[in-house]
């Protein structure tokens, strides 16, 4: 009994040791990462204003070619960044990162190539190719350019679509609550109207009836006709009694 629970206690800890291990392990690979992506960034900033600052500092082949490097880098890494940023939205965008980075990779080889010429110091020969190197740069800018536009303008779509399709669901949702709003106003108003009316109706009608028998004129019911017998003998039915009236008390019989 002992010795399986030595065995399970050093089992619990070997699991707890690897756990350490593998979570340490992690750590360090995304630390690794983050600084990679640091020192990446930092160097990318200090050779773009290397190379703007040479293309205003400096005239003729230099500072061509430090133009056409820094328009190159300038495009392929916005659209990069517009890609990347697109298909964690639109999964239809995995397509174009795949044809921008076969693009890439003529960008990269063009870049470099750029970079060596920059050390060059036949100056004449890389006069002769700056038109070749433009018009490559030129094509590869332009690529990089619509796939770009294409993709915001994608993005711009679906978003004014979403906000149409947003509008008139919320114009319909206040059409709705202002009905439901409205509705017992105008019942409560309806009621109001039709007791007005009812009341005009009889109190139009009472004095008419008041001042016919009062001139002895004959109701409109007029007289009892053949067997039937004088009003006397079959008397009126009692008025309806209400609670909050009083009984009447009984007639004497004496």
């Amino acid at each position: 009994m002992e010795s399986a629970l030595i065995i399970f206690a050093l089992m619990l800890l070997m699991t707890f040791l690897g756990l350490g291990v593998y979570a340490t392990v992690k750590v360090v690979q995304a630390t690794k990462r983050g600084v990679d992506r640091t020192i990446t960034q930092a160097r990318r900033t200090v050779e773009d204003t290397a190379l703007r600052a040479k293309s205003f500092g400096q005239v003729g082949v230099p500072g061509a070619l430090a133009q056409l490097r820094l328009d190159l880098r300038t495009s392929m890494r916005a659209t990069e960044q517009a890609l990347r940023d697109g298909v964690r939205v639109d999964a239809s965008l995995h397509e174009s990162i795949a044809l921008f980075e076969r693009l890439s990779a003529h960008g990269r080889e063009l870049d470099d190539e750029l970079k060596g010429l920059e050390q060059d110091p036949d100056r004449g020969r890389i006069a002769e190719r700056l038109p070749d190197l433009r018009e490559r740069t030129a094509k590869i800018k332009e690529a990089a350019d619509s796939l770009r536009w294409a993709a915001r303008d994608r993005a711009q779509r679906f978003a004014q679509d979403d906000l149409s399709t947003l509008s008139a669901q919320i114009e319909v949702e206040s059409d709705a609550l202002r009905d439901w709003a409205r509705e017992p106003v105008d019942d409560l108003a309806a009621a109001a109207a039709a007791w007005d009316a009812a009341q005009a109706n009889g109190s139009a009608a009472g004095p008419g009836s008041a001042s016919a028998n009062a001139s002895g004129q004959p109701s409109a019911a007029g007289p009892a006709r053949g067997g039937d017998q004088p009003q006397a003998l079959n008397p009126a039915a009692p008025a309806p009694q209400y609670p909050w009236q009083k009984a009447r008390r009984p007639e004497s019989t004496t």
